[in-house]
């Protein structure tokens, strides 16, 4: 059987006594290096706000920006994105930043792979959670990343029998070369796809706002999307009722 993460009830539980934070997994990607026959699996974690923790007042920092740790290996990657594009925006840390991280993960049961339209589409009238698989690789380098998320928004033609699956963030790996710490290689990005042998990504990214023809600012957004070869697989997880 497949095992798929179920991704309403996988966390990292944090240990540290000055904030044992618990963080909720948005995707999962392992990277694998088919040289050298080692991977490494990050886990991406939900967006929150930049805060003054456990403070009598004022709870939220101001200005505030977009936090999130995606954490791989001994190491994790914090991105916290301001409004505006800055040098900080990426930083390696350990991961136990917060004390020795305690994974949570919870697997879906039953898992079944959904194989043709008629299947994606009756599943996706229900309440039953759905998941998806992308693989991606570059035969230079010899990296592998399969990226697995919770689709949270899939588009149904009843009229033309297609799907379109259109969700994320998701952990990205750079495969063009071997980074480190591992985790240094992720993006966050969106994949959308309609077929089984290719996906489209788009990638955050620093992004320039102009006005008048000149640029004024940059930004920190999704952009310049790409498209790569690729396997897509569909999963429901778990059961009507459940």
């Amino acid at each position: 059987m497949t095992q798929c993460l179920d991704y309403g009830r996988s966390f990292i539980c944090n240990t540290a006594g000055f904030n044992a934070v618990r963080f909720w997994i948005e995707s999962r990607t392992v990277l694998h290096d088919d040289r050298h026959g080692s991977q490494v699996t990050f886990l991406q974690c939900g967006s929150c706000k930049s805060e003054n923790t456990f403070a009598e007042t004022d709870l939220f920092m101001s200005p505030n920006y977009d936090f999130m740790p995606i954490f791989g290996g001994d190491h994790q990657l914090i991105l916290r994105r301001h409004v505006d594009a800055r040098e900080t925006y990426r930083e390696i840390r350990s991961a136990d930043l917060w004390g020795p991280p305690d994974y949570r993960l919870v697997y879906g049961d039953p898992v079944r792979e959904l194989t043709t339209f008629e299947e994606i589409r009756d599943v996706t009238a229900t309440e039953v959670p759905i998941v998806a698989r992308t693989e991606i690789a570059n035969s230079e380098t010899g990296l592998r990343a399969v990226i697995e998320y919770p689709v949270k928004t899939m588009n149904i033609s009843l009229d033309d029998s297609i799907y379109q699956v259109d969700t994320g963030p998701v952990a990205l790996p750079d495969l063009s070369e071997r980074h480190q710490p591992a985790v240094d290689s992720v993006r966050l990005a969106y994949v959308a796809f309609n077929a089984p042998h290719f996906a489209d990504f788009v990638i955050e990214q620093p992004a320039p706002v102009t006005r008048d023809g000149r640029e004024v600012a940059s930004v920190i957004h999704y952009s310049n999307p790409i498209s790569r070869p690729a396997i897509n697989s569909v999963f429901a997880v778990g059961q009507l009722g459940s």
